[in-house]
């Protein structure tokens, strides 16, 4: 898995589990709706660590807890 794949799916899951859409997070977190729909539908792979920040902030986290996921774990070497 890449790292931008991992982002999306935490994305999905940080949704799932506060029980809202990612419509309600982009507004949440002061992001672009077309944004955070290019993130989970993989048009954009290459995520930033301000937009990582706006999503922590919108839901009352760190960014550590973002990370803090299994799926961070074994992600492929993305040199290439």
């Amino acid at each position: 898995m890449t790292s931008g794949e991992a982002v999306r799916l935490r994305i999905e899951e940080l949704c799932r589990e506060n029980k809202i859409t990612v419509n309600k997070l982009a507004t949440m977190s002061g992001i672009t709706q077309s944004t955070l729909n290019n993130i989970v539908s993989g048009r954009n792979r290459s995520t930033t660590i301000g937009t990582i920040q706006k999503i922590c902030d919108g839901l009352g986290m760190t960014i550590q807890e973002f990370f803090e996921s299994n799926l961070f774990d074994h992600l492929e070497q993305e040199l290439r």
